[in-house]
């Protein structure tokens, strides 16, 4: 159902079954998919395309101009998949030409009231974004990441798949996947171990990385000698190859 006081652009594209309630606006770049449902005062506009079974609460903002001094008004875009939850008063900005040009959110999130996505982030599938917490252009944020409420991400950070931040945690450097998080500036506080077995991880798993962590995060230990220890150990597990290729790749450094 549309409401008559939405505002729908005219070359906006809503599929079967989309809801949109009063005084949104749906600017003509907009697509958005079958029984997704947009609740009232929201505004969507640029090129912004919206996939199925979305829930969009009132006075969020979805593909408005970057936040960026540079970006001189060319076409960039917004990608969010299917089956996400965005409450009140989220903010997602469109990309910009200095990356992809095109700020992307998975399926499955949960992203709860005032958290902003700037432009160029791109975040993964089944997250949770709690009250408040905010990420600055260019952020990647892997699949089933949950960020505590007020947490704020630097720009150009990476964040792992399966790690956790706490309340109020403040990161300027990458967080390796499947690791704990917390303050300002965060530490590390091991492995996300109750998060794991949420998601059926086996506990032999859970252990092999538990090892790679004390590894890493151990004092005294050379740094070539602890490559070489989680090398072996990446061969007979795939979630410790994920967080030692996670940590080759850093260019910022990881939190300690």
């Amino acid at each position: 159902m549309i409401h008559p006081a939405a505002i729908i652009e005219q070359g906006a594209r809503l599929a079967d079954g989309v809801a949109v309630g009063a005084y949104s606006v749906i600017g003509p770049q907009v697509e958005v998919g079958e029984g997704t449902m947009i609740g009232p005062h929201v505004v969507i506009e640029g090129r912004a395309r919206i996939g199925c079974n979305n829930r969009i609460w009132q006075f969020a903002s979805i593909g408005a101009a970057p936040q960026d001094k540079k970006y001189g008004s060319e076409e960039t875009a917004v990608e969010i998949g299917d089956g996400n939850t965005i409450r009140e008063f989220v903010t997602i900005n469109r990309g910009t030409m200095q990356d992809a040009g095109v700020t992307r959110v998975g399926n499955d999130n949960w992203i709860m009231a005032y958290v902003h996505f700037a432009h160029d982030c791109q975040v993964g599938s089944s997250t949770i974004f709690a009250n408040y917490s905010g990420i600055a252009g260019h952020v990647q944020v892997g699949d089933w990441a949950v960020l505590g409420a007020s947490t704020l991400v630097h720009q150009f950070v990476r964040i792992g798949a399966h790690s956790f931040t706490g309340m109020g945690t403040i990161l300027d450097r990458d967080l390796p996947p499947y690791v704990r998080a917390a303050g300002n500036r965060a530490q590390a506080y091991g492995i996300n171990t109750v998060g794991l077995r949420r998601r059926g991880m086996p506990g032999s798993t859970i252990d092999a990385l538990k090892l790679a962590y004390k590894a890493v995060y151990r004092g005294g230990i050379p740094q070539d000698e602890v490559k070489r220890e989680l090398a072996e150990k990446g061969e007979a597990c795939a979630e410790v190859r994920a967080f030692l290729d996670f940590l080759g790749a850093s260019k910022r450094g990881f939190v300690r």
